[in-house]
């Protein structure tokens, strides 16, 4: 799903760029399913170079990856899950979002908590954020836009901040999710 969704974000955000980066994320390879991890790694530093772009991308593949997640689950699941209250709603939100982090990347990790009213989703093992040399601005788009789209899919308000990011040197990827919803589920 991480490479369809890249590809789609690029295709759409950089079509003039697509050509450039069909050498690794060959329409071929993505109908087969055998892009691996040295290709990937390789879009990514290249769209870093990219500047402003890199961000769009990201963001535009999180929230098709979000898309195409919530698209998988059966109609009933997503009433049903649409249906519940708002704070078991957001926990069970943000653990869909650790699964689709799990399926973008298996060397992926995801730790979701609830503290201070808000939860703190710490991410592990990041193609995004492995960089050689510590860069500037927080590479975590990718992540944070699958939250924000998923709240958006199950009709909940919130805002998603990036607390720390492990390409800007930070200790560790974490996400923070401010709700007025979290503060009631702590309760």
């Amino acid at each position: 799903m991480l490479v369809a969704s890249l590809h789609q974000g690029i295709a759409e955000l950089m079509p003039a760029r697509l050509e450039f980066y069909e050498g690794w994320l060959s329409p071929r390879g993505l109908r087969d399913g055998r892009i691996g991890v040295a290709p990937m790694t390789a879009v990514l530093s290249f769209l870093r170079l990219e500047g402003e772009p890199y961000r769009l991308v990201a963001g535009r593949a999180g929230e098709y990856a979000a898309e195409w997640s919530v698209a998988e689950l059966s109609p009933l699941h997503r009433r049903l899950l649409t249906a519940l209250p708002p704070a078991i709603r957001m926990r069970l939100v943000l653990s869909l979002a650790r699964g689709i982090v799990r399926n973008t990347y298996r060397g992926s990790r995801v730790l979701v908590r609830w503290r201070n009213g808000r939860g703190a989703v710490d991410i592990r093992g990041s193609l995004f954020c492995d960089v050689r040399d510590p860069v500037e601005h927080p590479l975590c788009d990718f992540y944070a836009a699958i939250i924000r789209k998923l709240l958006v899919l199950f009709e909940l308000e919130g805002r998603v901040d990036t607390e720390g990011c492990r390409a800007t040197g930070a200790p560790r990827c974490e996400l923070s999710v401010r709700t007025n919803v979290a503060d009631r589920a702590e309760s």
